[in-house]
């Protein structure tokens, strides 16, 4: 029993994740917002901090921030304000960040879960936009530091939850499920490797039944979505073997050691008045207009949980089925036209969950999955499965067919031609093997006629094995039935 589970203790998590919108240039200047430049080159007056510049506000950033808000159910403010947030730090160069503090864009919105089959609506607390900061570099084997700023200045959204995640797994398909959305939308690439996509745990723990909540540690430096859940389990069990000996848990950030597996003491945690926010004095308050709202909103595609819930009325899937295939818009996307070109909704679904998927992740190798590069065009899935189920192939043989269809351009029906993988379903034949099969194992024809039903799919199985997959398995078991009965 663990520390957590053993001084009955609730798990109280509230997330603050930083979105970095997809724009082609910076929050408030005109440089590039593209990753992977060589330090330093994406940078100017602006985002350099220069005595004298006036930042000017990126308009296809607001656009995105809107989109998100109403995709995730939160209330566009008609007014917001920019406000400074004072720090010092090498890597943010004006000694303040712009961000939005009393006045944000967003108010409220919920993130849709589905746990253990279960759905769990997760409650935001507010939506704002910020510039990010730059990147400090260390070196092990050199006595200076770096700063690069090619990220200060580029557009972010910062999506604050309430504290009503529970567990560790739990944050981790919080998560995933912002990043789909967010990805869908097109506003951001949700690389987490890359810092596209970022986010810090509040962590706390209450004994169970009680409603104070304790005292929270921040955990940062999360860069995967097995990251985060290791690193909440982490400090989950931290906090409960301290509280069980009778200590006090300090407010403090701490960092997720991925190498180690832990967290460390980074600093002691900042409040919100320890930044002196106050209105920015270079910027007019944000006012977003109705006509703004109601533009986007009409040009938002059918979103994640609306595609999911059409996917279990129309096409029969289970709420699991439905949620895998909606892990991304070009997988929905994929499965819909599948399914366009070969009617039967839940086989299709069996194969792209199963070897689309498996055949897409070995071509992506140590990289992320690309939807938009799934190997096989939907149109020719569908012919591959219109062969299964008009009896002109097994599901078996469909596999050897798939694979073939990997590394050509041949159609599903060419290959079984050229290959002789037609299905077998000539009584003669499949007779024939059947003796072969029953003949050779009186043992077990004895056990079977004994009661032991159970071994007929053996025997299905030694048929279709000597068949090389042909035999028409429907036919092979009404003839067993039949032989073996005698």
């Amino acid at each position: 029993m663990s520390h957590y589970e053993q001084g009955g203790w609730e798990t109280v998590i509230g997330i603050e994740t930083h979105v970095q919108m997809l724009t082609r240039s910076k929050l408030f200047c005109g440089c590039s917002a593209s990753f992977g430049a060589q330090p330093n080159e994406h940078t100017c007056p602006v985002c350099q901090g220069m005595p004298g510049v006036l930042p000017v506000l990126n308009a296809q950033a607001v656009e995105y921030a809107v989109m998100a808000a109403l995709a995730l159910g939160g209330e566009v403010q008609p007014t917001s304000r920019w406000a400074r947030k004072n720090y010092f730090y090498p890597d943010l160069p004006k000694a303040y960040q712009i961000s939005q503090y009393e006045l944000p864009y967003c108010l409220g919105g919920q993130v849709t879960l589905l746990v253990d089959g279960e759905e769990r609506n997760i409650t935001l607390t507010r939506i704002h936009m910020e510039e990010d900061a730059g990147k400090n570099v260390h070196d092990a084997h050199s006595d200076f530091s770096y700063v690069d700023l090619n990220r200060a200045g580029v557009p972010l959204m910062e999506i604050v939850s309430e504290p009503e995640i529970r567990s560790a797994a739990e944050s981790a398909v919080y998560m995933r499920k912002l990043r789909t959305v967010v990805r869908w939308l097109g506003i951001c690439d949700g690389n987490m490797n890359e810092g596209s996509m970022r986010c810090d745990a509040n962590v706390s723990l209450r004994k169970r039944g009680t409603t104070e909540l304790g005292t929270r540690a921040e955990v940062k430096n999360m860069n995967s979505f097995r990251a985060v859940e290791r690193a909440v389990n982490y400090e989950i069990e931290r906090q409960a073997e301290l509280l069980n000996a009778g200590e006090e848990i300090t407010q403090e950030t701490r960092l997720w050691d991925a190498e180690h597996g832990v967290t460390r003491s980074m600093r002691s945690k900042e409040e919100a008045h320890d930044y002196r926010y106050f209105p920015c004095p270079d910027l007019l308050p944000l006012v977003i207009a109705d006509e703004l709202v109601e533009r986007v909103r009409a040009a938002l595609p059918e979103l994640p949980d609306a595609r999911r819930a059409r996917f279990v009325e129309s096409y029969d899937l289970s709420a699991y089925d439905a949620e895998v295939l909606t892990a991304s818009r070009e997988l929905a996307d994929y499965y819909e036209a599948a399914v366009t070109a070969h009617d039967n909704p839940k086989l299709v679904a069996n194969w792209v969950m199963g070897d689309v998927l498996r055949a897409t992740r070995e071509a992506a190798g140590e990289g992320e999955i690309d939807y938009s590069r799934i190997p096989l065009a939907p149109e020719r899935l569908g012919a591959l499965l219109a062969l299964i189920d008009d009896g002109s192939i097994s599901g078996k043989i469909a596999k050897t067919v798939f694979e073939r269809m990997l590394t050509g351009s041949d159609d599903p029906a060419d290959i079984v031609k050229r290959e002789g993988l037609a299905q077998v379903s000539d009584s003669g034949q499949l007779e024939a093997w059947i003796a072969e099969v029953v003949d050779g194992n009186p043992d077990k024809v004895e056990e079977y006629r004994g009661g032991r039903d159970k071994l007929l799919g053996w025997f299905v199985g030694q048929v279709m094995q000597l068949s090389r997959g042909q035999a028409n398995p429907g036919e092979v078991n009404r003839l067993l039935r039949e032989r073996l009965a005698g």
